[in-house]
C-alpha cells in the first residue's frame, strides 16, 4: 500500500467527510513545486488556493518568520500589543486605494475579514441588509455561508442562514449577463424587497473565486460605487483571493479605478501563514465600541513578520508586472488551443494577470457544462505531475493560480501537461 493510499484511509477514519480534500498527502514543497508522501513530485498551480503568490517556502519569508520565533510567538494584540502590528496596518492603509484616512484591522481567516467588515458597515450605517452576489463565496462560517451565492456544497443542510442578507446576479459576459442586466437585477431587488435606505453595504469580489474567475466589468463595479454613493452604502471590495498582486495590481479592484470603503484581504498576505485584513475608512473602522473587534489570535506576530515579508517580496521582485507576464502566458497558450478543433471543448478562457481560467463545455454553441470531462482532466494531469482546481457553479471551471514566484519554464512544462492531458481525456 502507498502511504497516500494509507493516509487516505486514516483521514477516512479520522476526519470529517465534509473536510473535502485531493488524495496527494504533501510532504515537502519548495517555490512552485511540491513532493507528495510517495515521493512524486508536482507542479503547483494551486498555490494552496492563492494563499502562495509568493511560493512555497520563499527563504526572506522563512527567515522573517525565523527572526520572529526568536522574539515571541504569542501575547494577543489586546493584551501586549506590538509595534510590527501596527507597522503592517501602516502599510496596508497606504496601499488599499483611496486618498482619505485608513486604518486595518488585523484578524486570522478570510472569512474572520468578511465577517468584521460586515460588522463595521452595519455599525457605522446602523442599517442591518447587506447585499452579495450569485456565485460568490465569501466563507464557511453561518455570515460567510449567508453572503456565498452557492446552495452545494457551502449551503446545504446548515440553515437557517442569518436573516438581512440578499443575493443579486453577477455580471457573466460568457453566459450573456452583462452589466446592464445585473444593474437592474439589482434595481429590481430594491424595488421588491428591501430599500436602498436599510442597506449596510454591498460586498462584491473583482473576480468571482470559486464561483468561476468571472471577472467583474469594470464599468460594473464603477456603476455599484455610484449607486452606493447615492444611497449612502457602504461598497466592501472582498479581495482575498485577487489581491497582493496576484491580478496584476496589488488590488484587482485597481484596474476598474474603483475606491471601496472597505476591503478585505488574507491568502496571498500571509505567504502561507494564517492572516487576514480589513481596512477601511478610519471613521467606519473606528465606528466600533472598544472591545468590539479583535480575537485571541487576530494579528498573530508570526504571521504579521511573514506578511511584511510578503510586501517586501512583491516590491523587489516585482511581483505584479510578473503577474501579468504569467497570465499573458497562459491565456495565449490557452486560447490557440481552443482554435484547434480537438479542443473545441474549450468554451472560453479569461483571466486577469494571474488569475486565469478557461471554462470546458460539451457544445460551444449552447455552452452546456462538462463537469465529467473537467474532473477528468484534473485526474490525468495529476497523473503527469501538475495539481489543478476547478471552480464555477457548474464545476467546469479550471483555474490556474500558479504561485507568482514560478520559473517560466515550469509555466510552459505545466501548460504542456493541460495540453497533453487534455488531449488524452478527449479522445478516451
Amino acid at each position: 500500500m502507498s502511504r497516500n493510499t494509507a493516509l487516505a484511509t486514516r483521514q477516512h477514519d479520522a476526519v470529517p467527510r465534509g473536510v473535502a480534500t485531493k488524495g496527494i498527502y504533501a510532504t515537502r514543497a519548495e517555490n512552485a513545486t511540491l513532493w507528495d508522501a510517495d515521493g512524486k513530485e508536482y507542479i503547483d498551480f494551486a498555490a494552496g488556493i492563492a494563499v502562495l503568490n509568493t511560493g512555497h517556502r520563499h527563504p526572506a519569508i522563512m527567515q522573517a518568520v525565523r527572526d520572529q520565533l526568536e522574539s515571541f510567538t504569542h501575547t494577543s494584540f489586546n493584551v501586549a500589543p506590538y509595534e510590527s502590528y501596527i507597522a503592517l496596518a501602516e502599510r496596508l492603509n497606504k496601499l488599499a486605494p483611496g486618498d482619505f484616512a485608513k486604518k486595518t484591522l488585523l484578524v486570522t481567516t478570510g472569512v474572520e475579514a468578511v465577517e468584521n467588515a460586515v460588522k463595521a458597515a452595519r455599525h457605522f450605517t446602523g442599517r442591518s441588509a447587506i447585499i452579495a452576489f450569485s456565485g460568490a463565496f465569501h466563507g464557511r462560517t453561518m455570515m460567510g455561508m449567508a453572503l456565498t451565492g452557492k446552495v452545494h456544497p457551502y449551503k446545504k443542510g446548515f440553515g437557517p442562514m442569518p436573516a438581512d442578507v440578499y443575493h443579486v446576479a453577477f455580471p457573466k459576459t460568457y453566459h450573456g449577463l452583462d452589466t446592464a442586466a445585473a444593474m437592474a437585477n439589482l434595481r429590481q431587488l430594491f424595488a421588491a424587497d428591501v430599500e436602498p435606505a436599510r442597506v449596510a453595504a454591498i460586498i462584491v469580489e473583482p473576480v468571482q473565486g470559486e464561483g468561476g474567475f468571472y471577472i467583474a466589468p469594470f464599468d460594473f463595479l464603477r456603476e455599484l460605487r455610484t449607486v452606493c454613493d447615492q444611497h449612502g452604502i457602504l461598497l466592501i471590495v472582498d479581495e482575498i483571493q485577487t489581491g497582493i498582486a496576484r491580478t496584476g495590481r496589488m488590488f484587482a479592484m485597481e484596474h476598474a479605478g474603483v475606491v471601496p470603503d472597505i476591503v478585505t484581504m488574507a491568502k496571498g498576505l500571509g505567504g502561507g501563514f494564517p492572516l487576514s485584513a480589513v481596512t477601511g475608512r478610519a471613521d467606519v473602522m473606528d465606528s466600533a465600541q472598544a472591545g468590539g473587534l479583535g480575537g485571541t489570535y487576530a494579528g498573530s506576530p508570526v504571521a504579521v513578520a511573514a506578511a511584511h515579508a510578503v510586501l517586501d517580496v512583491v516590491e523587489k521582485e516585482g511581483l505584479c508586472a510578473r503577474a501579468t507576464k504569467i497570465g499573458d502566458m497562459m491565456q495565449a497558450r490557452l486560447k490557440d488551443m481552443a482554435e484547434r478543433n480537438m479542443f473545441n471543448c474549450i468554451g472560453d478562457v479569461r483571466g486577469l494577470g494571474a488569475m486565469v481560467a478557461f471554462e470546458l463545455v460539451k457544445d460551444r454553441e449552447t455552452r452546456e457544462p462538462d463537469a465529467a470531462l473537467t474532473n477528468a482532466l484534473i485526474a490525468k494531469a495529476e497523473e503527469h505531475g501538475l495539481i489543478l482546481l476547478s471552480c464555477g457553479p457548474d464545476a467546469n471551471v479550471i483555474r490556474l493560480l500558479a504561485p507568482l514566484t514560478i520559473p517560466e519554464e515550469q509555466v510552459r512544462r505545466g501548460l504542456d501537461i493541460i495540453e497533453q492531458s487534455l488531449a488524452a481525456v478527449v479522445s478516451a
